[in-house]
């Protein structure tokens, strides 16, 4: 493989800029969201993990809102949940599962909660 193959969840350097500027600002404008927490901390781990930037990536992509809400005390990963006040607009009408979505013959929707979930690397609360 050379190096100017990628993947297709990779970042390029300016997208991975944009949004680490754009999750520090709402770091720092929620601080109530995640009290003890120092923002350097939180972004070294992510620019050691460039699947989690690119989660974000896609949450911020959908009309999300991802912040910071902690960290687990054994891994010592920090937590991210989707902080928008209403749905995203990239994440309304769907089914919660396959299932349902199978079911639906009027009005079916594009997609489903967790197969949406899923494709982004997340998962549902």
């Amino acid at each position: 493989m050379s190096k100017s193959t990628t993947n297709k969840n990779d970042l390029s350097p300016k997208q991975r800029d944009e949004l680490l500027a754009t999750l520090k600002a709402r770091f720092d404008a929620n601080k109530g969201r995640h009290p003890g927490l120092v923002w350097a901390k939180v972004q070294a781990r992510l620019e050691a993990r460039p699947d989690k930037l690119w989660s974000l990536a896609e949450m911020e992509r959908t009309g999300g809102e991802p912040d910071v809400v902690g960290q687990d005390k054994k891994s010592g990963e920090f937590v991210f949940m989707d902080c928008a006040a209403q749905s995203p607009k990239g994440r309304v009408s769907f089914c919660y599962d396959r299932a349902a979505l199978d079911a639906r013959k009027e009005h079916k929707p594009k997609n489903c909660v967790l197969e949406a979930a899923a494709a982004m690397g997340v998962s549902v609360l």
